[in-house]
Parts: C-alpha cells; structure tokens; sequence
C-alpha cells in the first residue's frame, strides 16, 4: 500500500497552465447578424483597432433595432457589451460620453436632473422626450410638409368636384326646369343637389382613404427594407381620416351649393327652353 502512493506521488504532474475563465458573451443588432452571416453561438474577437489584439466573445442574442428616427439614415453596425469589457477594449476606463437613469414618476425624473446638474460639473441631464423631440425635428418638419401637401391636395379636388357638380346639374336644367314647373320648390331642389354632392364628396373620401392606406402600406414596406428599421415612414392615422373626410364633405357640400344657386336662380322656362343661350348667340352675332 505504501509503495503504490510513493508510485502515484512520483508520476503526478502538476497542470501549469492557468484555467481560462469562459469567453464573455456579446448582444449583436440583425442587421450584422445577417450581412456577416453570424449565428447565435459563434465566436467573435472585438478590438479597439484592425489588426490590435482583441478578446474573443460568444454571440448570445441578436437583436432587432427600435423605431428611432434619429438611427434611421446611420449604417453603424450595434453590438452590446459588458460595460467592464468595453471599457478595457477601447481604454476608456471610468469615463463615459452618455447614460441613462431610470426614474419613476414626474417628481423624481425632476430631482434626478436637478442632482445630476448640481453635482456632475460638464454634464447636462435631459428627459428621454425632449432629447428624442430634439433629434426628431427634421422629421416634424417632412410631416407638416406632407400635411399641407394633404390639404392642398383636397382643395384642389373639391375645386374639381366643384366643375363636375356644375357640369352635371347644367346637364339636367331641363329635368330641374320640369320639376320647377310641377311645383317643386327651389329649396327642395337645392337640398337634392346638396345630397348628391355629400354622397360623392364622401365615397371619394373613402376612395382616397383606401387608396392612402395602399400607398403607406407599400411605403412602409420598401423603405423598411431599405433601412431595415421597423420605423413607419407613411402612417394613416384616425386624425388623418376625419380631417380628409371632414374637409371632403365641407367642401363638397359648398360645390354642390353653389353649383344648385347657379341653377336655380335662372328662371324655369329659361330653363326648358334655353332662349338666354340663344338670345346671348344672338348679341353676339348682332355685335
């Protein structure tokens, strides 16, 4: 028995090599994932500089970008780290250019800011909304222009839809003349024609609206693709909807009244027999 751990005690080897600790994991955004081709478990090496030497990481996750217009135009690549290992690849050591402190409630986001600008000398706290409105201004701007483009495009068509009431109630002067003549009141005819043109004014409003959903839908889907982002560029939004169909009805209520005062102020026989188109004729060959 003695002699056999003699033995053992001779022939055993003592393990210099140290034991690695495991490599650390790593967050990457879809967009490398899929231009790089890297999968949940492959092996990375990050370094601060090409060809400086790096650590090795595992991909653990992959991650889809938020809808952040202000990230929409950038081509960076995002990988999200352990804040200890970032701070040794890139040699920073304790200093940081931005953070984020999560507050619950007005009273103790507004003591946060107002510690954080007391004590911090060179740094300067805002609220998550007016940094996302600060860097979002240029796209409040693309959607006041696409709004008065919106409403310049509905005055046009109720100016269109205001020829076409006039051109159909001018069409029909016999069949207004003949009602007139039964007895028909000019108000019952005017309220006719009112209808008629709401009736339009509201199934193009319906046209419209479909065909606006189409378009942002088809938007959307090329310029998500371009960008590769989740952002909405083209929204149809119940706001939207009620001031198109509102201003459509208004405006073409206004076309379809005046399109009937027109008509109804001519006198009825004048109407039936249209004696002022011949008479102006007649003027102007006389002339």
């Amino acid at each position: 028995m003695l002699a056999a751990l003699l033995l053992a005690a001779f022939t055993q080897t003592i393990d210099s090599i140290p034991v690695r600790p495991p490599p650390r994991t790593v967050a990457i955004d879809e967009r490398l994932a899929v231009d790089a081709h890297i999968k949940i478990g492959d092996r990375l090496i990050v370094m601060a500089t090409p060809g400086g030497s790096g650590d090795t990481v595992v991909v653990a996750a992959i991650v889809r970008r938020r809808a952040d217009p202000s990230e929409v135009a950038r081509a960076d690549y995002r990988v999200i780290m352990h804040l200890d290992e970032l701070q040794s690849i890139v040699g920073y050591g304790d200093r940081v250019d931005r953070f984020a402190v999560a507050t619950r409630g007005a009273a103790a986001t507004d003591s946060a800011i107002r510690h954080i600008n007391d004590a911090a000398f060179g740094f300067q706290a805002y609220r998550s909304r007016e940094i996302a409105v600060e860097t979002s201004r240029t796209f409040l701007v693309v959607s006041r222009f696409h709004r008065a483009i919106g409403v310049i495009t509905i005055v046009a068509s109720a100016i269109f839809l205001l020829c076409i009431m006039l051109l159909k109630v001018d069409e029909r002067r016999r069949d207004v003349a003949a009602l007139r003549l039964l007895g028909i009141s000019a108000r019952s005819i005017v309220r006719a024609v009112m209808v008629e043109a709401a009736l339009v004014a509201v199934f193009g409003s319906g046209v419209g609206v479909a065909l606006g959903w189409v378009a942002a839908q088809l938007i959307n889907w090329h310029y998500r693709g371009v960008y590769r982002t989740p952002l909405a560029f083209a929204l149809i939004t119940p706001p939207i909807v009620v001031l198109a169909v509102t201003l459509s009805l208004v405006l073409g209520l206004a076309a379809g009244l005046l399109a009937a005062q027109r008509l109804v102020r001519m006198p009825a026989l004048e109407l039936l027999t249209g004696r002022r188109e011949e008479r102006r004729g007649e003027n102007v060959l006389s002339s």
